[in-house]
């Protein structure tokens, strides 16, 4: 046992005061923050380890406070260690959207999850959060060629490489920074969400919310990087999200369908394009391999997405050129 997890099953045992209880990993994700489980008199806990040098709590409790305050269900919290970066939740269970979603309730279950959007982008104040800005736009972007193109395929961009680079992140980034301003939680999507009797969903991993584009977090529920559904179900719900905003005044009649579409596609690339870099980035950084087997999925998704926009066609051959007859899902020796 090491320092950490000893003094992370003493402080569970100390705030619930049972020198039996145990612990038991319940997630991890790609940060160093980490989640066990325990029993207690009947009750389940979390336990959320975010060692403060590397995960700072803080940001979690500040945003899961506001969040909870506007009708959202986040886990609760019994007792919290900031000193050491412990905290006791409220367990929301196993059942991930993951591993729940299928053909019979993915439209009463994705319902749920955009009403809660809609209730995180019309009740939050967003307005001292970080700004999802051009600077952090671009940043986000800059990691797929490092991580994806040099590190992973090994190819440098040349200098007309670049330029058609260039390009498509100013279209991408332009396309975000045109549309309303609201919360944006940044990982909204299946394995963030869990399925609870109470106020579905159970919504977790939202300390890095930022203040952004309307449709960022509409498409990380959407084009999830680990499950997909056919295009036409998918602008179906666009569109039934575009009415909800509509409703609520956050657009105007202004936005139409194919307008509110773009936006929803190129925030969506964005995002993937990022997500491509950051699965090899964990794998050869931080030593996270898990996340390379959905490395074909998000492709999939920058590829179709910039085929579909004629002004993305450059862009999407460079990568098809050098992923080409590639397994993206094994690492460079």
């Amino acid at each position: 046992m090491t320092d950490r997890s000893a003094a992370r099953l003493a402080w569970a045992r100390s705030v619930l005061d049972d020198a039996t209880l145990t612990l038991e990993s319940a997630s991890s994700d790609a940060s160093f923050r980490s989640y066990w489980r325990t029993h207690h008199q009947g009750s389940s806990w979390i336990v959320m380890d975010s060692p403060p040098d590397r995960e700072d709590p803080r940001p979690w409790l500040a945003i899961g406070e506001r969040l909870a305050a506007a009708g959202l269900h986040v886990p609760a919290v019994r007792a919290q260690d900031l000193q050491q970066g412990f905290l006791l939740i409220e367990d929301l269970g196993h059942r991930l959207y993951l591993s729940a979603l299928n053909e019979r309730n993915a439209d009463a279950l994705y319902g749920d999850a955009m009403d809660a959007l809609l209730r995180m982008q019309t009740r939050m104040d967003y307005r001292d959060l970080p700004p999802f800005d051009r600077e952090v736009l671009v940043r986000g972007l800059e990691v797929m060629p490092e991580w994806f193109l040099t590190r992973h395929l090994g190819h440098t961009p040349s200098g007309e490489e670049r330029k058609v680079l260039e390009a498509a992140f100013e279209l991408i980034v332009s396309n975000a920074l045109e549309q309303p301003r609201c919360f944006v939680h940044r990982d909204y999507h299946s394995r963030n969400l869990l399925v609870v009797e109470r106020n579905n969903p159970g919504v977790i991993d939202f300390q890095g919310a930022l203040a952004g584009p309307v449709t960022y977090d509409l498409a990380s529920l959407l084009r999830d990087a680990y499950i997909v559904w056919p295009r036409e179900r998918i602008e179906a719900w666009v569109e039934s999200y575009r009415q909800r905003l509509l409703g609520a005044g956050v657009i105007d009649a202004g936005v139409d369908a194919a307008r509110f579409l773009r936006w929803f596609d190129l925030t969506g690339l964005h995002r993937h394009v990022r997500v491509l870099g950051q699965f090899y980035r964990l794998w050869y950084r931080d030593g996270k391999p898990g996340y390379l087997a959905d490395v074909p999925t998000v492709y999939r998704y920058v590829s179709t997405v910039a085929r579909s926009y004629p002004e993305l066609a450059d862009f999407a051959a460079l990568l098809e050129r050098h992923a080409a007859g590639r397994d993206l899902t094994q690492v460079a020796a």
